[in-house]
């Protein structure tokens, strides 16, 4: 617990003035995570990192992270960036036959879907900044209360286990006190800033993405117990990798994308 409390005041007060000022420097450290976390699924299952079809996989993943903002220099080719990674995609299936079945289809779809998991998951970590500071902290916040709230909650009042094969110190009654608090959170954070224009849409979008944040969380660790691995990664000591930080944000921000251009 000690060493878990240390790299997370470390991690904080180097991650969070980054996210703070945003910008380039932001982008810059979103790429450096997501990268981590494309390093860390490819090692749990085993896949060479520094290969050809490792280069192309992180090459697939930064093509995926560029922001929109900075997309527009396609528009003089008349190309989009998914048109360029659906070629990507079809060079890294090529791949499959130049090497014989070496590198077989099924490592090919483990790679493209560990990118659209990691990268969409990143990318709109990024374009959430940019849209206002105000909604990455909203996001940081559910994600903060589900976890406490399921923790404390689960450790005092669980009985009925959610998802034991996957999961096993999980309950039923502490993902639901995860939830509640995640909704008192966000009430208490909307009448500080006044974010949303509708209190029955903040509620719903709170729950939704507090459910979605536990989803992520158990896939994450569906994904290291079918690889055999306790942590996706040794990178935060206390903590494991970047994976097991980020799993429920990397659910939850492309659905907090979209109920924000819902709203606005």
């Amino acid at each position: 617990m000690k060493q878990r409390i240390i790299t997370g005041v470390i991690a904080a007060a180097l991650f969070l003035p980054i996210v703070i000022f945003g910008g380039f420097p932001f982008i810059i450290v979103t790429y450096i995570l997501a990268t981590i976390g494309l390093f860390e699924l490819l090692r749990m299952k085993r896949l060479r990192v520094f290969s050809k079809e490792g280069i192309i996989g992180f090459l697939l993943l930064w093509g995926l992270l560029i922001p929109k903002a900075y997309t527009n220099w396609l528009e003089s080719f008349n190309i989009t960036k998914i048109e360029l990674l659906v070629v990507a995609v079809l060079l890294l299936l090529i791949y499959t036959v130049v090497t014989k079945n070496a590198f077989t289809f099924e490592e090919a779809g483990f790679i493209c879907l560990s990118i659209l998991y990691v990268g969409f998951g990143f990318y709109y970590f990024m374009e959430t900044r940019f849209i206002g500071l105000a909604y990455m902290v909203y996001a940081l916040f559910t994600i903060w209360a589900t976890d406490t709230g399921a923790y404390f909650i689960g450790r005092a009042w669980g009985k009925r286990k959610l998802w034991p094969e996957i999961s096993p110190n999980k309950t039923v009654e502490g993902s639901i006190g995860g939830i509640v608090c995640a909704v008192v959170v966000a009430i208490i954070y909307q009448l500080c800033t006044n974010l949303f224009d509708s209190f029955a849409l903040l509620i719903v979008m709170t729950i939704v993405l507090s459910i979605f944040g536990q989803l992520g969380d158990l896939v994450e660790s569906a994904f290291k117990r079918y690889y055999g691995v306790k942590d996706s990664g040794n990178i935060l000591p206390g903590h494991g990798g970047i994976l097991d930080r980020f799993d429920s944000l990397l659910f939850i921000l492309p659905i907090l994308h979209f109920f924000i251009n819902a709203a606005l």
